[in-house]
């Protein structure tokens, strides 16, 4: 491959969800920032241009639109007509995708009937590739994320016509678990064939991040932690052996955090603002959530908080299990998030059982979300994996001390010193409630030390977790897919 290093590079970022425009989960925090990012980067100068389905959500947000192209997307059965769109999401050009598959009324996620969100999500891909067809822009690097575009990255390996020059593709794994195993018909069907690679398991043939992990240029893990993770058999879902032939080709980059949008001095959710600087106006917003929640205003027992989904990954059941084996000791907790039912109902008896000190809130509720954050003393995270992790980062924005599993992007992001001279949290290695617990007591006990327990504090209020750095670190892998090629 001849040198393409260039001091301009066309990126087309694909995604399922991108923050304005829709969000479910963490990927559209990532798609909607990390674009924007990019764009601000002088050398090389980068334009990124995103690409989403045209869900319902965005229908409602979406002002302005300019139609772009009217095209097909071959299928077994027939040619499907597509539908593309230009707007602005916050200044960054966005494509919209409108199809069939994509009903102009459904959800971003049909969690009743996931196969709908196969079909979905292979005609996506493949009307993004067919999109390029009719752009007078022409990408350098295709950006694909997790297995919702992942068939892109596969199908674009395929599509290779003599004297062409198609774009390197990067995949960022966001969710290592979730392959798309519910697609494999869709793939099938919009004539994407099994792979015959020999490392690919058999079952994972017909999968579209598979497939995509088997043929992207680049792999890119959501922390270093993660992409070492991926390759064990703890983490590796099946496919370790495989990405291991693949190890040259992973790397992993930390997500970032939108400071400004997560800024306690700024933020209008809190009782009370605050900085590093005036770090004592903080104990505020605690008495307030305290008495908000009906809890004991008792500004020396220390309140612990947990805002998740409820989910096994999460460890929910791990941590409900360690505050029992605490019970004796000083502590306050409150709980949010929904999910698994059984999981709502573990937290719900632990309530019922201490119901002087435990509150659990069974909803969605980002802004009593934020209240926490500047409220607690300690983040409870004690997720049996954690690709990322972005409640981490928040907490210490906020001044909220993390406790953690050693797992994933929470290595990457939280430092527990022994002596506490440098620590920012607290860690523990074994997804088990005795480990936790153990963990728990520590900080408990360090936090007797007040004023330890504040230099732990500014130690996290000091960490930048911005976006300029993981930006700079996809620049200069993009030039270096380019400069280099395979």
């Amino acid at each position: 491959m001849t040198d393409r290093l260039q001091k301009k590079v066309n990126v087309l970022f694909l995604a399922a969800e991108a923050a304005p425009l829709v969000k479910v989960g963490g990927l559209g925090d990532v798609a909607g920032a990390l674009p924007a990012a990019l764009r601000q980067i002088d050398q090389p100068q980068l334009d990124v241009r995103l690409v989403l389905p045209f869900h319902h959500d965005i229908r409602r947000r979406v002002e302005s639109l300019q139609p772009v192209a009217e095209f097909q997307v071959n299928c077994r059965r027939t040619k499907i007509p597509a539908k593309a769109y230009l707007t602005s999401a916050a200044g960054l050009p966005t494509y919209l995708i409108e199809g069939a598959p994509i009903p102009p009324d459904g959800p971003v996620y049909n969690s009743v009937n996931p196969t709908f969100d196969g079909e979905k999500y292979i005609f996506f891909s493949l009307a993004c590739l067919a999109l390029i067809e009719y752009l007078d822009w022409q990408p350098d690097i295709l950006h694909a994320n997790d297995w919702h575009t992942a068939a892109a990255v596969y199908a674009n390996s395929l599509q290779v016509k003599p004297g062409e020059r198609k774009p390197l593709a990067v995949l960022t794994v966001h969710n290592l678990p979730f392959m798309g195993k519910d697609a494999e018909p869709a793939l099938l069907d919009y004539g994407l064939p099994r792979s015959p690679d020999p490392w690919l398991p058999w079952w994972a043939t017909a999968f579209p991040l598979p497939l995509g992990l088997l043929t992207a240029d680049q792999i890119v893990a959501v922390s270093p932690g993660y992409a070492a993770e991926i390759l064990t058999p703890e983490f590796g879902c099946g496919l370790q052996d495989f990405l291991m032939t693949r190890k040259e080709r992973i790397s992993g980059i930390l997500n970032g955090l939108d400071r400004n949008l997560w800024n306690p001095a700024t933020d209008e959710a809190l009782s009370v603002n605050y900085t590093l600087e005036s770090l004592s106006l903080r104990s505020q917003n605690k008495a307030r959530l305290q008495a908000e929640l009906g809890l004991p205003l008792q500004s020396d027992t220390p309140l612990l908080i947990t805002i998740s989904r409820m989910d096994q990954q999460k460890g929910i059941d791990i941590a409900i299990s360690g505050l029992r084996q605490l019970s004796t000791l000083d502590w306050q907790a409150v709980i949010l998030g929904t999910g698994d039912p059984l999981l709502e109902t573990a937290c719900r008896s632990l309530e019922s059982e201490f119901p002087d000190r435990v509150r659990a809130l069974i909803r969605f509720d980002a802004e009593l979300s934020r209240r926490m954050y500047s409220a607690g003393d300690i983040l409870l995270m004690p997720s049996r994996y954690e690709p990322c992790g972005l409640a981490q980062m928040i907490a210490m924005n906020y001044g909220c001390v993390p406790l953690a599993r050693a797992t994933g992007g929470l290595i990457d992001t939280i430092h527990d010193d022994p002596t506490l001279a440098s620590s920012t949290g607290f860690l523990f290695n074994e997804a088990s409630p005795e480990a936790f617990a153990e963990a728990l007591q520590r900080a408990l006990f360090a936090y007797q030390d007040r004023r330890k327990w504040e230099e732990i504090q500014q130690r996290g209020m000091h960490k930048d977790f911005g976006w300029e750095k993981p930006a700079n670190e996809y620049a200069r892998l993009y030039q270096q897919l380019l400069g280099g090629g395979k």
